[in-house]
């Protein structure tokens, strides 16, 4: 438990048994429950995860099903027992459980329903993660900014995180993405439903023994067209069912009127190539398309950004009491005057400073 608040770790597994026990070993102790979910392994995943700590529970799947799935398992587990704060360590001992706290103290405080660990913060990290790994992160995390509208959040495939009780409770986990877009449709899906989210900095570890099964070539393009689906299905659900926002025609707008311009000046240049000759008026207006278009987008992205603005910001909670300590000086300052101290007595006993 921390600060009241009951945590529970979902560690999604497929053939670890060399690090699972160490991943959950290393789990701190204010953590009330481990969910190791077994995404079918080959080996003895689960009989180490059993046997590393009391706190683990195993769930099996009976086939493998994607580590976004064994994620959602471990998540409606949670959900379904009333958890407080749920958080997702993989088990390849990759995360460091010194900055679990961190993402839990975060929700846990209401300063975000969903904390993730950025590991592009430090800067070892293009040191520490491998080349193409780090490449293949950034062009993920530059389209999963658009596609999802949070456009404060990077390291857009860190799978080390914490989400509220309530999140858990608004998402339709069963439409998230089962496999290793998980991460990134999730983001999508909170953005619609306005949580807010904040990244933390993690230290990347590498060369543990870890064994990726990611292949970039087929995962980026697999991850970005998943991308340019949500990003639609945010528009449709967000700003024009939920709530009309005139972003969506900009989009719309500035999406036909750049490709008719970019597929006007291929068959242009074509034409070109093969000998005819083009019209100033038709340049003239295959640039007026491109740009016209081009504005439009960037006019839809900044709409995108300025509404979304709140849900990169904490805030104070309201009704929480504000607390001093005794022979604070307490300093107002109204614009345009000079500044002024206040004295400030503590409360009486039973009595909350405001």
């Amino acid at each position: 438990m921390y600060q009241g608040k009951t945590v529970a770790v979902v560690v999604p597994a497929y053939d670890e048994e060399r690090l699972v026990a160490a991943t959950v070993a290393g789990i701190p102790a204010f953590v009330d429950r481990i969910i190791v979910v077994d995404d079918a392994s080959r080996d003895a995943t689960a009989e180490r995860a059993a046997a590393a700590d009391p706190r683990v529970e195993v769930v099996r799947h009976e086939r493998n099903s994607g580590v976004g799935a064994a994620i959602v398992t471990g998540y409606k587990r949670a959900r379904d027992e009333a958890v407080d704060v749920t958080c997702v360590m993989a088990a390849d001992n990759q995360m460091d459980p010194a900055d679990l706290e961190t993402l839990v103290r975060a929700v846990a405080a209401g300063e975000c329903e969903y904390a993730k660990a950025n590991r592009l913060f430090t800067g070892q990290a293009w040191e520490l993660i491998p080349r193409t790994r780090y490449v293949g992160n950034a062009i993920l995390s530059f389209l999963t900014k658009i596609a999802s509208g949070y456009w404060h959040v990077a390291d857009s495939q860190s799978g080390y995180t914490a989400i509220d009780l309530e999140s858990l409770r608004l998402l339709d986990l069963d439409r998230l993405y089962a496999r290793y877009g998980f991460p990134n449709d999730l983001l999508v899906h909170l953005n619609v439903w306005n949580r807010r989210v904040r990244d933390y900095p993690s230290r990347p570890i590498y060369g543990v023994g870890e064994q990726s099964g990611i292949r970039l070539r087929k995962v980026v393009p697999t991850i970005s067209w998943l991308l340019v689906k949500g990003f639609f299905w945010r528009l449709r659900e967000k700003y024009v069912i939920r709530d009309f926002h005139p972003l969506v025609l900009f989009y719309l707008l500035g999406l036909l009127l750049s490709g008719a311009g970019f597929a006007l000046g291929v068959l242009e240049v074509g034409l070109r190539l093969a000998g005819n000759a083009v019209p100033v008026a038709t340049v003239v207006l295959v640039a007026l398309l491109v740009v016209s278009g081009l504005q439009l987008l960037l006019f839809a992205m900044w709409f995108d950004m300025e509404s979304n603005r709140g849900l990169s910001q904490g805030g104070l909670q309201q009704g929480r009491p504000l607390e001093l300590p005794a022979g604070a000086r307490v300093v107002v300052v109204y614009e345009g005057s000079q500044e002024g101290g206040l004295p400030f007595a503590p409360a009486a006993a039973g009595e909350k400073a405001s």
